[in-house]
């Protein structure tokens, strides 16, 4: 890290959890030290898959041996089929844990940071993180993003790590695309962002000032020098990393996701639930993210462009309460998986239970003129976002992953039906809206066609 003003360092003194984080060439070699500070007298089980034991597990190991480390027989999952993030695959790891009398270091990034953390918390153990790639946000938070047993996707509450170490000439060697995936999943804070703004201005959920700062303070020089990633600089790396790890932190300051994940997320979900494929593996989480951050960047980009008076004009006509028929009749033909069908139902309920339409769209015309001036400052443009991908070679465009323009344009009304949390989606929906937005996208001369 860099010095005591930083971002991280800020953020890692308030946190609960989380002791240490070591960012810096050879990090590797203060892993003996940061186990014996922050969880003494353990036993350790390094917990990895072939590709991260490869680049960095094993010299792991090896060093904590040479120390006299207590270790137990490591947990290397095979590099193929890819490893998936399965509550049945956490629960497992824990077993094995227990068996051991082990305490994990996960070695790896998305997928096995979750499951590894997830199991830590089934066993009642800390773990301490050893991060292989700048790709996505997860390291630091408190909650672990796996498939449960129907396949929906959730975010299960667990503690975050006692550690997090970073080795910068790991992070070089890790394949490109996933420094890509983790600018698309911190790209995705400004709209994350912007939809909490939202939520606050409606009486939905208020801001919380510490953790909302925490990401939105930095997030323009986190997202400042997509070319300097491009080349694997490690400075930008380790910036990129940091504000991946900040995030983390502003979740576990919060108590969820709120400040890091909004409607750009709920893509994501929506497609990994489904087991979206991109070259016969399961598509990256930092992908789906940065094409559902383009995608919302732009229908704030129409909303914006609206008339006040034709929002005022919307809002007095829209109907207060929800259509239950209607809205069963959405989730029956959105989902042909009846467990999709009830979990999508269920969250929906618990949205339906936020509050009264009218007041919110009273509130809208009223709070309209300073939120909208809010906004046009948070948001990044979305052809700005789309070049900024591309600079780092990540995925921009629905086509990269696979998604024709009517299965995408389908999907930003599905992407609303699976979590409860209130953003531009709902909005749009509470206004009447959403179909006519969505039809903006793609019709000749819009976003997703010009």
């Amino acid at each position: 890290m860099s010095d005591s003003s930083s971002p991280l360092k800020a953020a890692l003194r308030d946190a609960a959890v989380t002791k240490e984080v070591v960012i810096e060439h050879a990090a590797v070699r203060s892993l003996p030290g940061v186990l014996q500070r922050c969880a003494p007298g353990r036993r350790w089980m390094l917990v990895a898959d072939e590709n991260t034991w490869d680049a960095v597990g094993a010299s792991a190991q090896a060093l904590l041996e040479s120390q006299g480390v207590s270790c137990a027989p490591p947990l290397v999952f095979p590099a193929k089929p890819r490893l998936k993030p399965r509550v049945a695959r956490s629960a497992a790891i824990a077993q094995q844990l227990s068996a051991q009398a082990a305490t994990p270091i996960a070695v790896g990034s998305g997928v096995v940071s979750d499951l590894a953390k997830h199991a830590a918390s089934l066993a009642g153990q800390p773990y301490v993180c050893l991060a292989t790639a700048a790709s996505m946000d997860g390291y630091a938070a408190s909650g672990a993003a796996l498939l449960d047993e129907d396949g929906f996707k959730r975010t299960l509450a667990c503690p975050p790590p006692v550690a997090v170490l970073a080795d910068l000439d790991v992070l070089r060697a890790a394949p490109a695309r996933m420094t890509a995936w983790g600018y698309g999943d911190l790209a995705g804070k400004s709209v994350a962002g912007a939809d909490w703004l939202l939520a606050d201005a409606l009486g939905v959920e208020p801001i919380n000032p510490r953790p909302y700062a925490l990401v939105q303070d930095h997030l323009g020089d986190w997202l400042g020098a997509p070319q300097r990633l491009a080349v694997h600089e490690p400075q930008a790396l380790a910036g990129l990393l940091a504000g991946l790890l900040v995030s983390g932190f502003a979740m576990q300051a919060h108590g969820n996701s709120r400040p890091a994940s909004g409607s750009d997320h709920q893509f994501s979900h929506l497609w990994e639930m489904e087991n979206l494929q991109v070259g016969g593996e399961p598509a990256a989480h930092g992908a789906c993210v940065g094409v559902g951050c383009v995608a919302m960047l732009a229908m704030y980009e129409w909303l914006i462009a609206q008339p006040a008076a034709a929002i005022a004009a919307a809002a007095a006509q829209a109907h207060d309460g929800q259509d239950e028929a209607a809205l069963s009749r959405e989730i029956e033909a959105a989902f042909g998986n009846e467990e999709f069908r009830a979990a999508a139902r269920g969250e929906m309920n618990a949205k339906a239970a936020l509050g009264s339409r009218r007041a919110r769209l009273d509130q809208l015309v009223r709070a309209w003129p300073a939120l909208r001036a809010q906004l046009k400052r948070q948001l990044i443009g979305a052809r700005d976002m789309q070049q900024r991908l591309a600079t780092v070679g990540g995925a921009s465009h629905p086509e990269e992953l696979g998604i024709g323009a009517a299965r995408f344009a389908a999907d930003h009304r599905r992407a609303r039906l699976i979590r409860r949390r209130y953003t531009l989606l709902d909005l749009l929906d509470d206004l009447g809206w959403l179909d006519r937005a969505i039809a903006g996208q793609f019709a000749p001369g819009g976003f997703w066609t010009a």
